[in-house]
């Protein structure tokens, strides 16, 4: 069983960045992939970044440019650096992680509020 713990969710103005933190725990698949996606009511869950265990990384047309993913290994920790962030990234964003064979795993998510 692998738990994930997102952190790093607030309220920020327009223009303005932020980091989110996904922490893993339990039996982590040594080979893996976290990715990070955000969903507001009503709207389906939108894919925002992955990364690999090699840091080979993908980004979402919505938010390339913006949003940088990296990881820890070390502290099995992925975080999503999130820049000039607009009032319509307002979202629960959430990450989930893959091993092999492909059973996902999900956070319980962490709110994100951009407005001024």
């Amino acid at each position: 069983q692998v738990k994930l713990l997102e952190s790093g969710g607030g309220l920020v103005q327009p223009g303005e960045s932020l980091r989110l933190s996904c922490a893993a725990s339990g039996r982590i698949p040594s080979i893996n992939v976290v990715g990070w996606y955000r969903q507001t009511p009503g709207t389906g869950r939108e894919f925002l970044a992955l990364i690999s265990n090699s840091g080979m990384a993908e980004y979402g047309d919505s938010v390339k440019g913006r949003f940088t993913i990296s990881r820890d290994n070390a502290k099995n920790t992925v975080y999503l650096q999130m820049s000039s962030l607009q009032p319509e990234d307002t979202a629960v964003y959430f990450c989930n992680l893959r091993g092999v064979d492909q059973i996902e795993y999900v956070g319980q998510g962490t709110q994100v509020t951009v407005s001024s």
